[in-house]
């Protein structure tokens, strides 16, 4: 069995903190991120550590910061560049669908 890495424990925390808050399971991440879930539960754990391609669709997917996962520290708690983030990492269609809907909301909102 390999040794654990500090930093892939401590990152592996971070991703779990972030995945749970968000409401994902390890299933339907590991499905976005193209892993297998035992996979992302092995990169939780700290067993196994995260490709710099798969930390990147963490952030855009979860929105959150590299700082709050390597460091556990985020820019994000303001939910405006969360949702964002959430939004960028959007295929183009489901994209220009949410930017309607929210332009129809704040349409509304003003009136």
């Amino acid at each position: 069995m390999r040794k654990k890495k500090a930093i892939n424990t401590k990152i592996g925390t971070n991703i779990q903190a972030a995945r749970e808050h968000a409401g994902y399971t390890q299933e339907k991440l590991s499905e976005f991120l193209g892993l297998t879930p035992n996979h992302l539960s092995a990169i939780e754990r700290g067993v196994s550590g995260a490709s710099l391609e798969v930390l990147e669709k963490l952030c855009l997917l979860l929105g959150i910061s590299a700082d709050y996962l390597f460091f556990g520290q985020s820019d994000a708690d303001d939910e405006a560049l969360v949702l964002a983030r959430q939004i960028s990492a959007l295929d183009p269609k489901r994209k220009e669908h949410v930017q309607k809907a929210i332009s129809a909301i704040l349409t509304l909102s003003s009136i």
